[in-house]
């Protein structure tokens, strides 16, 4: 017994590691945000999407990037269709989009990227940026990403705010998480010279890069942490661009976002187990950059294994606390409830969405964070390998007034 209680509390010692470093990087945040000054246009651009059966959607965003501010000349954009049954590809190439077509079976996003950067590669372009089909993008995205290349970035990812915010609580949610993930992961980044969040859609790489890296190779199916594991380990800085704004719609379904979600977690995971031994088996010359991406890849589990150590906690208090243990756990709940939704109004004012509309997302945002833990430990002992089709609608996006 003795021996069981010391290896309960090593292992919550060690759990707090965590908690004290993203919480000392986090502190960066109060740091005077910079800004990479306005450059005339210079980076020639390749947008590429892989998209899966996204007719209702690709349209909007191959219109958002024909129309931005930014010389028609140093932009292009080009659609990889994988494994459509739709009209996914007359409907970008109507809407002028370039068309990449795979050979052969291709095995997910990641491989629709590899192919599509084999052929992209040896053209004259300067930079790629990755979206998914449902995005839509600012005026002036190509333009603040220019700014960061001619700044010396290498790598950089935007901001992405949601398409949809008042659609559902749900798809709000999401909207907020990423605002919190902004303020507290990748503003500090910016700060202290680590890399942004490079998850999601919305991120650029120059073709130096890529060419360093032999192309786009991942096998996961969270490919884009994939190649921010492989960018760390060659040393590349992920820069953060928030003057730089993508929209993406988000899932108005709860279900359906746990399992979108699930996916996340579990590729997260897959990506640790397959890119943390060749990260610390390579010289790298920032070494701070491949321990953070360490932290940030080992964290879904050390937040798994921390869910189950409160749930036995809890178990235990419960059987022996008494009468006391269920009043002091109502209220702590009851406390964790009301601080999120006071948060979620916060996150709500701070991401730029207005409180108006967004009454659901704040009561259900204590929830929708909540509900990561759970999916942390199911990721734990289910691996999820097969992607799971998201039905996008096609919202409209107004782009005026971006914060």
């Amino acid at each position: 017994m003795e021996s069981l209680d010391t290896i309960l509390f090593l292992l919550s010692l060690s759990l707090k590691v965590f908690t004290v470093y993203f919480g000392a990087v986090a502190l960066f945040a109060l740091r005077r945000r910079k800004h990479f000054p306005h450059a005339d246009p210079k980076t020639r651009f390749a947008v590429v999407v892989a998209a899966r059966n996204e007719e209702a959607v690709i349209g909007n965003l191959v219109y958002s990037v024909l129309n931005q501010d930014y010389p028609a000349h140093l932009r292009d954009i080009y659609v990889v269709p994988n494994n459509c049954t739709d009209f996914t590809e007359a409907a970008a190439a109507a809407s002028g989009a370039g068309i990449i077509h795979c050979l052969g079976q291709v095995a997910g996003k990641g491989g629709a990227l590899h192919q599509a950067f084999a052929q992209l590669l040896p053209k004259n372009y300067d930079a790629f940026v990755v979206f998914d089909a449902d995005n839509t993008l600012a005026p002036d995205y190509l333009a603040r990403m220019n700014d960061a290349f001619v700044s010396g970035a290498m790598v950089c990812k935007s901001r992405t705010k949601a398409a949809n915010p008042t659609a559902g609580g749900v798809a709000g949610c999401y909207g907020l998480y990423n605002t919190c993930f902004d303020i507290i992961w990748n503003r500090p980044r910016a700060a202290c010279g680590l890399s942004a969040k490079l998850i999601g859609t919305g991120f650029a790489v120059r073709r130096e890069v890529l060419e360093e890296l032999g192309g786009w190779n991942t096998s996961t199916i969270a490919e884009d942490a994939e190649f921010a594991a492989q960018c760390a380990g060659a040393g590349y800085q992920v820069a953060w661009v928030p003057d730089a704004v993508n929209f993406d719609e988000e899932p108005t379904d709860f279900l359906l976002s746990l399992h979108q979600r699930k996916r996340w977690c579990s590729g997260i995971m897959q990506v640790a187990k397959r890119s943390l031994v060749p990260l610390w088996r390579r010289k790298v010359l920032q070494p701070m950059l491949r321990w953070d991406m360490t932290m940030f890849l080992t964290a879904p589990f050390a937040q798994a294994v921390s869910a189950l150590l409160m749930l036995c906690a809890l178990l235990s208090e419960l059987l022996t606390g008494g009468e006391a243990a269920l009043p002091v756990l109502v209220y702590s709940v009851s406390l964790y409830i009301l601080g999120g939704m006071t948060l979620g109004a916060a996150l709500t004012v701070i991401g730029g969405y207005g409180l108006r509309g967004m009454t659901k997302t704040i009561l259900i945002f204590p929830f929708f964070m909540a509900s990561w833990m759970p999916l942390q430990v199911i990721s734990l002992f289910r691996d999820t390998k097969n992607w799971k089709a998201i039905t996008h609608q096609g919202q409209a996006v107004s782009m005026p007034g971006i914060q």
